[in-house]
């Protein structure tokens, strides 16, 4: 699953990415393999996707967002 499949309060944990290069970016701006991640809001044309990391509030284009591998949290 990717951070672009998660709904709105939905949380869940980085696990890889599938593009090197923008993992690079991403990591800058703390999105890390490891950590925690909730999608806090989708534009209504689904793009761009605000997540939240740490505390830090990030708008990230869908397909940033489907380069992010994460394991969703249950419950």
């Amino acid at each position: 699953m990717t951070a672009k499949d998660l709904i709105p309060g939905q949380f869940a944990i980085v696990t890889s990415f599938s593009d090197q290069g923008l993992a690079n970016c991403l990591a800058e701006r703390g999105v890390v393999a490891g950590e925690r991640l909730c999608v806090e809001r989708v534009a209504p044309s689904g793009d761009p996707i605000a997540i939240r990391v740490s505390d830090h509030l990030l708008c990230i284009r869908k397909n940033e967002a489907s380069t992010i591998l994460v394991l969703p949290e249950l419950g």
